[in-house]
């Protein structure tokens, strides 16, 4: 049976028959932590789709879902609802294809550079309440390096990683960096993410991108 690396493989080939390069990362916000990131020819959705409305987060339209790409890969942090909706993951790879990575398979996880061009990431396993199993992703694309922070709130990972383009983290998570403990971060920006109606901050600063609109779009250009 062809495995499931070599099966995706062949899949981002023939889609990328389709596409130019675009010489830009870009990276829309759905909402929670659910974000899309493409680089014209690659897709990939991380924390989505979760389960919309969940503990009174984000709430999305089925749109997103039908909008999902054909063939994409979809990454996990974790298996909380907020982040993981096991129907309707279901129902998207039945209808669109790709696959799906996380917790339960991070050394597949890892090889995604086999199948992506230009691309690798790298896992941490970071602390969540109420989670046994919870990754922290460094995401290394054309150069750009991405940091997606998830649920932790722990900051020992994200203090210890230099040359970071943009960084995608908590609100909570930003109040342990920032503004209890002052800690510096090696990062060009800061994207906030997982805004729930407790977890409003207020920051100020050109480096802070408040991730509260849906369809947020940000753009890495590339050489």
């Amino acid at each position: 049976m062809i495995n499931q690396l070599i099966w995706t493989a062949i899949l981002v080939s023939i889609q990328n028959l389709g596409h130019a390069q675009s010489k830009e990362i870009t990276i829309r916000f759905i909402g929670n932590c659910g974000l899309q990131l493409s680089d014209g020819i690659s897709n990939i959705y991380t924390d989505f789709p979760y389960v919309s409305g969940f503990n009174q987060y984000m709430e999305y339209k089925d749109s997103e879902l039908i909008d999902i790409k054909d063939s994409s890969i979809f990454i996990f942090t974790h298996k909380h609802p907020d982040h993981y909706s096991k129907k309707r993951m279901k129902q998207v790879l039945k209808e669109k294809g790709g696959s799906k990575y996380g917790s339960w398979d991070i050394a597949q996880l890892e090889s995604l550079n086999k199948i992506i061009p230009n691309f690798r990431i790298q896992a941490f396993k970071t602390q969540h309440f109420l989670s046994r199993k919870h990754y922290s992703y460094l995401i290394e694309w054309h150069g750009k390096r991405i940091f997606l922070s998830g649920d932790t709130k722990h900051t020992e990972t994200i203090v210890s990683i230099n040359n970071i383009d943009w960084v995608f983290m908590p609100a909570w998570m930003v109040r342990e960096a920032f503004m209890d403990n002052k800690l510096k971060i090696d990062s060009k920006m800061f994207a906030v993410y997982h805004i729930g109606l407790k977890d409003d901050i207020r920051i100020s600063g050109e480096r802070f991108l408040m991730l509260k609109k849906q369809g947020e779009l940000i753009s890495l250009p590339y050489d």
